[in-house]
């Protein structure tokens, strides 16, 4: 996932704000902590991609950076499945 860092922002945080708001709001301790992870994952999700795209437009020649930056955005996309995969189970 490549994005401009405005994109990521108007990605992430409604989800982020959307997420925080039910933990504001919720009823159990149990939907509250479920609120905040998910919440936290946005947030985590938005600083992790900002954090690359700033490596990688500032060290753009750089093969092992570019390396790295390609290791990380993996380890980014198994994490958005993991999320993904939670999501689907409380469907069910």
């Amino acid at each position: 996932m490549k994005l401009e860092p405005r994109k990521i922002i108007d990605i992430c945080t409604p989800h982020y704000n959307e997420w925080k708001e039910k933990a504001y709001n919720a009823f159990t301790e149990q939907e509250r902590k479920q609120a905040l992870d998910r919440a936290f994952f946005w947030l985590e999700l938005q600083n992790n991609l900002l954090i690359l795209w700033t490596i990688e437009n500032s060290n753009h020649s750089d093969p092992v950076i570019q390396k790295q930056v390609l290791r990380a955005r993996e380890n980014i996309n198994k994490k958005i499945a993991q999320y993904a995969s939670e999501l689907l189970k409380d469907f069910n």
